[in-house]
């Protein structure tokens, strides 16, 4: 490929991005730099006989009229316009660009980066009818380097989740539909006579029936054709799968391994029943070859619970997953959670949850990494969220993500439209794309390093606690439920908002030092060493 601002125009940056970003898809580039003359460019493209030619015009739409009119017109007369000519220009110029029929591609400013991806790897792009990839990892694989990005929706009626999700797809920027559903639906769906009418509606779409979701999914059906998944039900969640799986081809399964259940009340199980109902739902995902996530860790940190509690959560979840013989794995990782994390903790505690979930990765445990800003630290005020979920999609891009989920930046005020999702996704693709053209490499930070590395050996002894916790005879204790319902029972797995939980200890006390949420005595207020802190609780328990 070969490329250059034509004419009189200086102005040679979007060449300059456009052949960068080929390259990173495997051309090989040349830049011819700004102002280059027509008789210029086409001897340069006779010398080097290039399979694409990218011109960039930035001027005023007259000038560039009549300088898009003597390239195409000269081309012509020396046998050159057979090439792949692509122009990339102000949205006017573009105009005057498709209009004299010479260009393979036009892109004006406005153009969505994706299409420009789309149109580099000779994919099917959403204008020509195409469609993307329809599982999720083919998907990711596909889209790379950028990540793909998903985005809950869920109106309160059917009908106004079916219109908005045509809306979003048509637009053709989310790549997952994650379905939200209301809280009668995710508990009672299979039980309609425990359903609370007062409630219909609240937190999601009021699914009630698989039609619902067939119309759902047949609404996403148009534009990019997005992925479309949704969270496992918290009651009856085998039942919930099988139904997922029919109707709206489920991209992948997300279900904690203690949530939804008496911890967070989202269900009235108890953890001896939970645990193995998603241990079961587990392995029903991994038999299909269907993806797996264990939307677990950040449960936990949601609830102010110690970093290293979430960074152990993490790796149990992950490993049960691998016992019950999932192969594709996706690790969620919520950043600015508690929201007093700081966002060099924050990096240190997501590095610390990789490099314990992906030791256990090899040919039949593939770990996929998915971020998202933090649920409860989106700033009131529709700006300011915008502002802070591109500075957290910014730090998040460090890790390399696979996926990218979208919070909200209306969620203080409203539950997101169409145009909130659609909005998102271009706030966030911004971040993405300012990324991906160069970050420094913040995870070795000496300060990040010393953290991750504390956490990794405390999340050990944390590991090795509850592993011990396990009577005599039982040969694998981080699967083993009524193991890990002592974990919590113990206080082991705490934290200070499961006070007066019934299936939890409640009592642990935190302290924000650093950036980082670190246990402390009750008393004292002195920070606690996790040996510290498991050879309280177990003393405890002996006693």
């Amino acid at each position: 490929m070969i490329g250059g601002a034509i004419g009189d125009d200086v102005h040679v940056g979007g060449v300059v991005r456009f052949l960068q970003m080929a390259e990173q898809l495997g051309y090989e580039v040349r830049c011819l730099g700004p102002a280059v003359s027509v008789e210029r460019l086409l001897e340069e493209v006779a010398a080097y006989d290039p399979e694409i030619v990218a011109v960039g015009y930035r001027l005023t739409p007259e000038s560039g009229r009549a300088v898009l009119a003597h390239l195409a017109r000269a081309a012509r007369e020396q046998g050159q316009a057979g090439r792949r000519w692509v122009l990339g220009a102000t949205d006017p110029v573009a105009e005057h660009g498709r209009a004299l029929g010479f260009f393979e591609a036009v892109f004006g400013g406005s153009a969505d980066w994706q299409d420009v991806v789309d149109y580099l790897r000779g994919a099917p792009t959403r204008k020509a009818g195409g469609i993307p990839p329809q599982t999720v990892v083919e998907r990711i694989l596909w889209k790379r380097p950028f990540p793909l990005l998903r985005h809950h929706f869920g109106q309160p009626t059917v009908e106004a989740t079916v219109e908005g999700i045509r809306r979003i797809s048509e637009a053709g920027v989310l790549d997952v539909i994650s379905l939200g559903t209301d809280q009668n639906a995710q508990e009672h769906f299979f039980r309609p006579e425990e359903m609370d009418p007062r409630e219909h509606g609240a937190g999601g779409v009021p699914v009630r029936t698989p039609d619902d979701l067939r119309a759902l999914y047949a609404a996403s059906r148009t534009g990019n054709y997005p992925l479309m998944r949704c969270y496992s039900g918290t009651r009856d969640q085998l039942a919930w799968a099988e139904m997922l799986h029919e109707t709206i081809h489920n991209a992948w399964a997300a279900v904690p391994l203690f949530w939804y259940s008496q911890l967070d009340g989202r269900s009235q199980r108890t953890l001896l029943e939970s645990i193995p109902e998603v241990q079961a739902v587990f392995r029903w995902h991994a038999e299909r070859g269907i993806p797996v996530e264990s939307n677990e860790s950040h449960h936990w940190s949601l609830r102010d619970a110690p970093d290293v509690v979430a960074v152990a959560a993490a790796y149990i979840a992950a490993y049960n997953a691998k016992q019950a013989g999932v192969t594709d794995y996706v690790q969620q990782l919520m950043w600015n959670n508690p929201p007093l994390t700081s966002p060099a903790m924050d990096l240190a505690k997501m590095l610390a949850k990789l490099e314990l979930v992906e030791s256990l990765a090899g040919p039949n445990f593939r770990v996929w990494r998915e971020c998202r800003t933090g649920l409860t630290s989106m700033p009131a005020g529709f700006d300011r969220a915008k502002g802070h979920l591109a500075a957290s999609t910014f730090l998040q891009m460090a890790v390399k993500p696979d996926i990218v989920h979208i919070v909200g930046h209306s969620e203080y005020h409203h539950a997101a439209t169409a145009e909130d999702v659609i909005e998102g996704c271009h706030v966030v693709n911004g971040a993405i794309q300012l990324a991906l053209q160069g970050l420094p490499d913040m995870t070795r930070d000496e300060a990040v390093q010393a953290r991750k590395a504390e956490l990794v050996q405390e999340a050990k002894l944390l590991l090795e606690a509850i592993a011990g916790l396990a009577p005599a005879g039982v040969e694998d204790p981080l699967t083993h439920a009524p193991t890990l319902a002592a974990a919590v029972r113990t206080g082991l797995l705490d934290a200070p908002h499961l006070v007066g939980n019934p299936a939890a200890r409640g009592e642990v006390a935190v302290r924000f030092t650093d950036g980082a949420c670190r246990a402390v005595d009750r008393r004292s207020g002195r920070v606690l060493t996790e040996a510290e802190r498991i050879a309280l609780l177990l003393a405890e328990e002996i006693v």
